[in-house]
């Protein structure tokens, strides 16, 4: 017999931080349908590449594509700018290449969450040297607040205050990403 999973939970308990829920796994799935039904119509007779910055939007990128109703090839980036902090080090560093060629090819660039918007701004840099046809950037979460880049995220699930939220493929020193909804760092 399968296991039970025993979400949602009423809080999650990090050492001394107490998380509680902040997104459904439905209200996560409905707003992701939606976007993928925006992207579609809009890429519909092309072939966008979308690619997904590792390790957060492995999730938000998987139900993205199965929402999709277009032709469409998948990659991932590698970047690194947290570690195992809750608060990046402002520094990126590209830890796996793209494998696809992507002169010419529309992109969609997947990110789990926009923060200060560096990563996106470094992403921005690599494309300009690769000559895409065009990119645009789909991100499930944006902190408006915590921008610190003129950055343009074309695609937004949900706004969301400045605040660390984990689950959904967010995560705490690599663990919560497991997690079907989004649970945010009580005050």
């Amino acid at each position: 017999m399968p296991g039970v999973i025993k979400e949602p939970k009423d809080q999650i308990i990090v050492g001394d931080e107490v998380f509680v829920p902040f997104l459904t796994e439905e209200q996560i799935q409905k707003r992701t349908e939606e976007l993928a039904k925006q992207i579609s119509g809009e890429y519909g007779g092309t072939i966008p590449v979308f690619i997904g910055v590792l390790n957060g939007s492995f999730l938000f990128m998987s139900d993205l594509i199965r929402y999709v109703d277009i032709d469409c090839e998948i990659d991932f980036f590698k970047l690194s700018s947290y570690g195992d902090e809750k608060i990046s080090s402002g520094n990126v560093k590209l830890l796996k290449e793209l494998n696809c060629e992507v002169d010419g090819r529309d992109i969609i660039i997947v990110e789990d969450i926009v923060d200060s918007g560096l990563s996106i701004k470094y992403i921005e840099e690599l494309f300009t040297k690769k000559n895409p046809n065009s990119v645009k950037v789909v991100s499930l979460l944006v902190k408006p607040n915590s921008l610190k880049y003129n950055i343009k995220i074309d695609y937004i699930g949900f706004d969301i205050p400045s605040k660390f939220v984990i689950g959904y493929g967010l995560d705490y020193a690599q663990k919560y990403r497991n997690l079907r909804s989004i649970y945010i760092l009580s005050e």
